[in-house]
């Protein structure tokens, strides 16, 4: 009789928690659909940045700045459910952020840089079901979209621009590290002076590195003791060594005429002292662009895996900044970037890729 009550009173208390289960499995389930974790249409993207940290004040920031941008126009928030990124400390957490940002299901992931290239190969072809972009390599896989630039084609109206601008006639390139991208910044800042002041003296330097704002500061010391008037930077954060040397020789000699041009985004905010600014213009890689357009590209359906897609002047995927009022040929300057950057979106004139082209440059 005992057993048989336990049983009565056992049947209730399952049947009641088989009732209770389903309250709160409806519950668990509108929680879902109101908003708690992702919704099946939301769209959500990432990227993961090079060594040189989000705010690099360059090529990482501005890819940053597009994204927030494109989670603006869209009404998101920064998170797994919106749009986010992960910080690279080396080379080795390429792979592992970007397998991290796939399996959190982002629907968009992007690898910032050039080193990115071996990491997005491996990691596309683990995670065949997600899409990827890169910047500045191409991926031959069917699931990852390649971004590239015409870098030459900033680089050329930042060579105009320091052409004019030189006193000495002696004008500094600073590169990162010896590898295409920079190669192209470098052909087309040559061919830029070339065709305004084929006279002028180009000293070039190699940091070897995106990251160490220390070397860039020694190699700018260097050439600004040669004489070097004009100094042009392509090595992300390592230029910012170069920015801290002008800053440093200008404080000490406000009356010295010397200029640091900035490159992908505008630089300017780096070159204060005092009542000057010794940022002459910055080339912008448009890379926030970029970013945006893939973004709206891949959230409408049209994401264009297996693809290059390659952004210059004509695109607005490159460009440059406003020139510093403290040039005193700014209209004559200016005058002649706009000429010249019209020839270049007309097609009639095509600016080299590579330092042997660029050093047989002939304006005419």
């Amino acid at each position: 009789m005992k057993k048989r009550k336990f049983g009565l009173a056992l049947s209730f208390v399952l049947a009641a928690g088989t009732l209770l289960g389903a309250c709160g499995t409806s519950e668990d389930k509108e929680g879902a659909s109101s908003g708690e974790g992702k919704k099946e249409d939301q769209f959500t993207v990432a990227m993961v940045t090079d060594v040189g940290g989000v705010d690099d004040k360059s090529f990482n920031q501005s890819a940053w700045e597009g994204l927030k941008a494109f989670g603006k126009e869209n009404d998101m928030e920064k998170g797994k459910d919106g749009f986010d990124y992960l910080q690279s400390q080396s080379d080795a957490d390429y792979a592992t952020n970007l397998n991290k940002l796939a399996r959190q299901d982002f629907d968009l992931v992007y690898g910032i840089g050039f080193l990115m290239e071996g990491a997005i190969t491996e990691i596309a072809q683990q995670q065949k079901d997600s899409h990827f972009a890169i910047v500045d390599a191409v991926v031959d896989q069917p699931n990852v979209a390649s971004i590239m630039f015409k870098e030459q084609e900033a680089s050329f109206l930042a060579g105009v621009t320091a052409g004019l601008a030189t006193k000495t006639n002696k004008i500094g390139f600073l590169g990162g590290m010896e590898i295409p991208v920079i190669e192209r910044f470098h052909s087309g800042f040559i061919a830029g002076v070339k065709a305004v002041n084929p006279d002028a003296e180009i000293v070039s330097d190699y940091a070897g590195a995106f990251d160490k704002a220390e070397l860039g500061q020694t190699i700018a010391s260097k050439m600004y003791t040669q004489d070097v008037d004009v100094i042009f930077h392509a090595a992300g954060g390592t230029g910012n060594g170069l920015f801290k040397e002008a800053r440093d020789l200008k404080e000490k000699d406000p009356s010295r005429e010397l200029w640091a041009i900035g490159v992908d985004s505008d630089q300017s905010a780096e070159g204060k002292v005092g009542d000057h600014n010794i940022i002459l213009t910055s080339a912008l890689k448009r890379v926030d662009n970029a970013v945006v357009d893939l973004s709206t590209k891949a959230k409408e359906g049209n994401f264009p895996g297996g693809e290059q897609i390659l952004y210059g002047l004509k695109e607005d995927g490159v460009g440059l900044a406003e020139l510093n009022d403290e040039l005193s040929n700014k209209d004559e300057v200016m005058k002649k970037v706009d000429e010249w950057k019209e020839k270049i979106t007309s097609g009639e004139v095509t600016v080299p890729e590579s330092i042997k082209d660029a050093e047989a440059f002939s304006a005419n």
